[in-house]
């Protein structure tokens, strides 16, 4: 099924002659599911497009389709409320509130939902969550306190307490060290066995052959598409 489709997505900054064409014709579609790597240097729109993708950024030109529904014409309340039921942000500075405990933290997105029914069922998915984190021990201690890991399992844990349909990954372990990094992006193939699309932003290239779809984005263009056979990735 097509979770997600652009079409001919442009994104421009500034006006006139300080004018920057971040993305220039943008069209893909990205099935629910999938694991993904889209990659590129630095300043070729690849972290745009997350934006854009994550409904944090909209558009100058051009159509995004998303679970069959146009959303170019939603207001920023609609996409603010899409944003937070169908995505999950886990972003390489972790931001997290480092005077908030690990469960305030990863409690934080429920603030934001009004159903109380649905409230409660998302707060019932905080224990087994933090099991599968391996926070247990932690949910009371402050971020502040925290290695770089657990940080980011913190962050992903925020990501999945909505039980979004998609987690956008902004260079997850760029701050961290090669065993830690390791560790972060089993979870995150963990969590696209389980059935979430995962798009993962990253440089590095070994990161991105273990990706079942490789899109190589270039000023502002995708210039390759690259598809895997599943069973044909291996495990870190």
């Amino acid at each position: 099924m097509t979770l997600i489709k652009l079409n001919h997505i442009k994104k421009h900054f500034g006006t006139k002659e300080t004018e920057v064409r971040a993305l220039k014709g943008i069209s893909l579609e990205i099935e629910a599911g999938e694991l993904i790597a889209i990659t590129g240097t630095s300043g070729s729109g690849k972290s745009t497009l997350l934006n854009i993708l994550g409904c944090l950024e909209e558009q100058t030109s051009g159509s995004y389709i998303f679970n069959a529904d146009e959303i170019n014409s939603r207001s920023k309340t609609e996409l603010a409320q899409l944003r937070n039921e169908s995505f999950g942000f886990v972003l390489q500075d972790f931001s997290l509130i480092e005077s908030y405990t690990v469960k305030q933290n990863i409690l934080l997105p429920l603030v934001y939902v009004k159903d109380k029914k649905q409230k409660k069922s998302q707060q019932e998915m905080f224990a087994p969550l933090v099991t599968k984190l391996g926070l247990t021990e932690k949910v009371n201690t402050k971020v502040a306190l925290l290695s770089g890991g657990q940080k980011q399992r913190v962050a992903i844990g925020r990501a999945l307490i909505n039980n979004p349909k998609v987690i956008l990954a902004d260079e997850p372990t760029g701050s961290l060290d090669k065993k830690t990094s390791a560790e972060i992006l089993d979870l995150l193939f963990t969590l696209n066995k389980e059935g979430k699309t995962v798009i993962i932003i990253t440089h590095d290239l070994e990161v991105a052959s273990y990706c079942d779809r490789e899109i190589q984005i270039e000023d502002g263009s995708i210039v390759e598409d690259i598809v895997r056979q599943k069973n044909l990735r291996v495990s870190l």
